[in-house]
């Protein structure tokens, strides 16, 4: 493990050696990255071509911290005026569900199963798009709270998606599905896990970007 010091950030860098002719860096969690490097890379060639890359790397480090962070509670305000996002767009509370005569807590119970039911229909209705193009098939598709995963695939192929994904754009819960389904065939996010993807959809960082900007304001 190599240790690189930007602007008062330290950055964790494992280092892979192996038969390749460029070294690829890969972010794993905030101020950590996965560095591939042909066999008999100098630690000074590695250092400096993180400290070149060192603005993305920590930009990338603070929109990861702040979705790992988990969603900031919203504060429902009276007469179910509040905004609320679903599938991108904000609406009024009182247009989601009734709010007449309910409390906070009851509210926001019957808000998260709406966001339940939606994030359930609306997957269902596009997965089965992607499963025929990428020729996967899951074995189960559950909708479920987790508080940094927008989605998971299991070493059994059950795929896991978070309920607030029904707030998310449909072209960034296009991404999410996509993203799993590919792990069906690559378990890990090696170049192979992403090319795939990107022949499916070739701007997802601009989905992945959306998710670490906007995650925080994607909650009840």
């Amino acid at each position: 493990m190599l240790t690189i010091e930007l602007n008062n950030h330290s950055i964790n860098c494992h280092i892979e050696y192996g038969k390749r002719k460029k070294i690829s860096i890969t972010m794993d969690l905030p101020y950590m990255v996965t560095i591939k490097a042909p066999n008999g890379t100098s630690e000074d060639m590695i250092r400096q071509l993180v400290e070149q890359h060192g603005d993305v790397i920590l930009k990338k480090s603070a929109l990861m911290q702040r979705a790992l962070d988990g969603p900031q509670a919203k504060e429902y305000e009276d007469e179910g005026k509040g905004k609320f996002l679903l599938f991108g767009k904000e609406h009024a509370l009182h247009d989601l569900i009734p709010v007449e005569g309910l409390t906070e807590e009851e509210l926001r119970a019957n808000l998260k199963k709406f966001y339940f039911a939606e994030c359930k229909r609306m997957i269902g209705e596009r997965i089965g798009r992607y499963q025929q193009e990428l020729k996967v098939k899951p074995k189960s598709v559950e909708i479920v709270d987790s508080p940094t995963k927008w989605g998971s695939c299991s070493w059994d192929k059950k795929l896991t998606f978070n309920y607030r994904l029904a707030m998310a754009p449909l072209e960034v819960m296009d991404y999410v599905i996509i993203h799993e389904l590919c792990h069906i065939h690559h378990m890990n996010h090696d170049r192979s896990f992403w090319r795939r993807i990107g022949s499916i959809m070739p701007d997802y960082k601009a989905k992945e970007d959306y998710l670490m900007r906007n995650g925080r304001a994607m909650t009840l």
